[in-house]
């Protein structure tokens, strides 16, 4: 390959382009992304960067003094692939040839319908979102947040430690039911009671009010939450669309294999557009985790230069992790909680909020939960990759 152009200049286009050099490609390096800012860290946004204790320049991805020889078009929104003719297309109206091509589009935050034009409305999933949040969090006043997710509930902590008040409205009976189980995603919500956050469950959301800007949130039992802010946490799409018609299988994102591979000649995918084939499970999932945007690329991209060759055989990758910051405790998870039948507490206690739970599906550990239990969370993450 003379030419490779990656999609996307985040976390995991960053990290593709990074496997590229790595691996030995020595040929023209073309990164495209919607976004004007180099790639930069987003687990922060929600945290630190919204609390002020870091600022733009501790979210850079790139190191200082990095160089990896690539052609840099930011700014630069991707609308169509055509890989007969190796082409993408760009926005702008112009063509750029490529011999392979990285998909790392990543995903976009779900939005309300009726909100765009509301003041005080926000989601959080770029930097510009973070900035416009964090101007009219330093203002004060009523938050309420909807959605029970991991972004949501950082946002909520984070609001408390700046004297806001936050509700957190969630539509499902269980925050966090979904990722961590209805036990163990009760028991981690819960922090939101213990520091004073109002949490409302199983409350849908009929819609928002205001003229210009917004006054407060409408659920659907007919109460209405007096709000001066609210952030709009209900989840991400895959950013695919500009792929239809290109022949690349599109499922719930990119549909890929265990490597990557697409199955369309020299178009691989990676990060969170990626659903991708997890031979754990026998079954595609789309992970939207740092540690998969961070260490999956390699593989991808060993598959695109071996070509149409089998290439090396991707190994199994291990088994999803994430973590998340709130109200000063930290929350680890790896695995799938939805393959096991029981769970059980191996140190702690779950109502002091400080525990390491396993998850299993017989006697076979699946997946673990660590609240402020890092050590312990991290031997059994590995026992985990091992299995």
């Amino acid at each position: 390959m003379r030419t490779v152009a990656v999609v996307g200049a985040s976390l995991a286009g960053l990290s593709a382009v990074r496997a590229l050099r790595d691996q030995g490609y020595e040929g023209r390096l073309i990164v495209v992304g919607d976004e004007v800012h180099r790639p930069y860290d987003r687990p922060p946004l929600s945290k630190e960067f919204l609390a002020g204790t870091y600022g733009e320049a501790d979210l850079a991805l790139e190191t200082d003094g990095e160089s990896l020889d690539a052609e840099w078009l930011l700014g630069s929104r991707a609308t169509g692939l055509d890989p007969a003719a190796r082409e993408l297309s760009l926005a702008d109206g112009s063509r750029l040839s490529a011999d392979g091509f990285v998909i790392a589009t990543g995903a976009a935050a779900r939005t309300l319908p009726g909100s765009a034009n509301l003041a005080g409305v926000h989601t959080l999933r770029t930097l510009d979102d973070a900035r416009a949040l964090k101007a009219e969090l330093a203002a004060g006043g009523r938050l309420v947040v909807i959605g029970g997710g991991f972004v949501g509930a950082e946002v909520a902590s984070t609001a408390r430690s700046l004297g806001l008040t936050a509700t957190v409205v969630e539509a499902a009976p269980t925050p966090l039911a979904g990722p961590l189980g209805a036990a163990m995603g009760a028991v981690v919500s819960g922090l939101h009671t213990d520091h004073g956050v109002r949490l409302l469950c199983g409350a849908g959301v009929k819609g928002l009010s205001g003229e210009r800007r917004v006054d407060a949130v409408l659920l659907e039992d007919g109460r209405s939450l007096p709000a001066d802010i609210v952030v709009v946490g209900v989840g991400a799409r895959p950013c695919v669309e500009w792929l239809e018609g290109s022949g690349v299988p599109l499922d719930n994102g990119v549909k890929c294999g265990a490597d990557g591979r697409t199955g369309v000649p020299g178009v691989v995918a990676v990060g969170d557009c990626a659903n991708w084939y997890d031979p754990r499970t026998g079954g595609h999932r789309r992970v939207e985790h740092w540690t998969g945007a961070l260490e999956r690329p390699s593989a991808a991209v060993g598959a695109l230069l071996a070509g149409d060759g089998d290439g090396a055989t991707p190994g199994v990758p291990r088994p999803p992790y994430f973590w998340s910051d709130q109200y000063g405790v930290r929350i680890q998870f790896a695995g799938h909680a939805a393959g096991a039948d029981s769970v059980t507490v191996e140190a702690g206690a779950a109502d002091d909020r400080d525990v390491l739970a396993v998850y299993r599906r017989g006697d076979t550990p699946v997946a673990v939960l660590g609240m402020n239990q890092p050590r312990l969370f991290t031997r059994w993450r590995k026992q985990l990759a091992a299995a």
